[in-house]
């Protein structure tokens, strides 16, 4: 087909699309793409960057484990550059809205959220702050759950344009109904560019809050086996209980070896339900790597391996279509806490 006629057709098509979604599908085109290829340290996960120009120490374990307590997978750099830009992690910031203490919370959002803390102490308020974005998390991965939006459209999580993290931030700024009317990020043209730029700020800033003292490859990380990429992170359709795909697959025959992505200590190895036999390995930066179908293994709970070692071999275990490694990247060792892998270990040096 000739390419002028081509592109004359899908800008026709494109046309004929309601305005709110032509709006959001261009906000997430500039935000971030759908997460295959993601500089995301909110999809990569990572270390938070402490001291000078990043997160002061006193609050970096709070941070932690605000983030940690969230099974939707909640990454720290984002709440801590939602701290940051709300007071400056200055626990006595205080607004001419009444906005109060280092996560600016309104006393409405407090008395939901606060649990009958006190709002200007950090051990209170971070916790809440955790809390409250892990709820919209929630719902950005299961919309059909909640029904209390005037005009809800969406049904399923690829409804919506734009990642998880990027629904919450925009939920958090303008209310949930905002993020369920545009379908995905509110454009520049509602609330005069706020949510848009709220949203877009916070995921920059959450990158200038992750350390990289892991990337570059010298952590001894690494492929976890060889072959081809195939279904890619939050593909959706019927075959996950979830709806969307929780990490990514390598194309592997049965038998290939399958090695630890980078250093750490084995908390899972042997059955694991619909992911057959799986390892599950903790890393230093407190998040998880999780390989599944796999038929045999060669690594015990307890052991403590390094990047590259050989912990089984790929195979078609447990709920599949056929032999592959399903790998994914967790902030917690249980299900449902999945960011996506792969900018995750581009981030440490790894070619993928």
């Amino acid at each position: 087909m000739d390419i002028k006629l081509l592109l004359k057709l899908t800008l026709a098509a494109v046309l004929t699309l309601p305005f709110g979604l032509i709006m959001a599908i261009f906000v997430l085109a500039s935000l971030t793409d759908d997460g295959s290829d993601s500089a995301d340290p909110v999809l990569a996960g990572g270390a938070l960057k402490v001291g000078r120009g990043g997160v002061p120490s006193q609050y970096e374990g709070l941070i932690k484990a605000a983030a940690g307590d969230c099974k939707a997978g909640l990454s720290p750099s984002v709440l801590a550059a939602q701290l940051k830009q709300e007071s400056g992690f200055d626990p006595k910031a205080g607004s001419s809205a009444g906005a109060q203490g280092i996560a600016q919370f309104m006393p409405g959002t407090w008395k939901t959220w606060g649990k009958g803390g006190d709002v200007w102490d950090p051990e209170d308020a971070i916790p809440a702050q955790g809390r409250f974005m892990c709820s919209l998390l929630k719902r950005a991965k299961n919309p059909a759950k909640y029904n209390d939006c005037p005009k809800e459209t969406v049904k399923h999580p690829s409804e919506f344009n734009g990642s998880p993290t990027e629904l919450a931030l925009a939920g958090y700024n303008a209310g949930w109904c905002a993020v369920e009317r545009y379908a995905g990020v509110p454009p520049p043209s509602f609330a005069n560019r706020q949510t848009y730029d709220y949203v877009k700020n916070i995921m920059a800033m959450s990158r200038q809050l992750t350390a990289s003292g892991e990337a570059g490859g010298s952590g001894g990380w690494t492929r976890p086996t060889s072959g081809a990429l195939g279904t890619v992170y939050h593909a959706t359709g019927p075959n996950w209980s979830s709806g969307y795909h929780t990490g990514v697959d390598f194309a592997v025959p049965t038998g290939t070896t399958v090695k630890a992505a980078g250093p750490g200590t084995v908390v899972t190895a042997g059955k694991g339900g619909a992911y057959g036999n799986q390892v599950v390995i903790r890393h230093s930066d407190g998040k998880y790597s999780h390989y599944a179908h796999l038929s045999a293994l060669s690594v015990s709970k307890g052991d403590t391996v390094r990047g590259g070692k050989k912990i089984g071999l790929s195979g078609a275990t447990g709920n599949v279509t056929g032999p592959h490694l399903h790998f994914e990247i967790r902030t917690g060792p249980e299900y449902g806490s999945d960011v996506n892998p792969v900018p995750y270990l581009r981030h440490r040096g790894v070619r993928i």
